[in-house]
């Protein structure tokens, strides 16, 4: 009886010691990092102050202007563009397009997204 009481007495102070050395021993290893963000390939360079004159900035640095000619031949097809879509606006006034789609109103609706996308053309470049 008093081996299993010295045991018992042992174990209890093993315990208590352990629980007390605990905050030392975390201590001594080394704390959880935490990820650090990897930078875009495509971040300006953060070496350069702001406002100075670094490094290429890539194509969107040079600003391109439009040809003249270009800004008008585009300010026509937006007009005309806004025409075919009144047209298209008031064809489908007048016709009943719960039972059939008329073949009109089909075409103008192809030629409005003909016009837009060659629009689209023209100003990218």
């Amino acid at each position: 009886m008093p081996q299993s009481r010295r045991h018992l007495l042992a174990m209890v102070v093993g315990a208590a010691g352990v629980l007390a050395a605990k905050p030392a021993l975390l201590a001594g290893l080394p704390a959880q990092r935490t990820p650090q963000p990897i930078p875009s390939p495509n971040a300006p360079n953060q070496n350069f102050p702001p406002g100075l004159n670094g490094p290429d900035q890539g194509p969107n640095s040079d600003k391109k202007m439009i040809d003249p000619k270009k800004q008008e031949e585009i300010k026509a097809d937006i007009h005309k563009l806004f025409d075919l879509a009144a047209d298209l606006k008031t064809e489908s006034e007048k016709t009943d397009l719960n039972s059939t789609l008329p073949l009109s109103v089909i075409n103008k609706a192809q030629q409005i997204e003909k016009l837009a996308k060659q629009i689209k053309n023209l100003s990218k470049g």
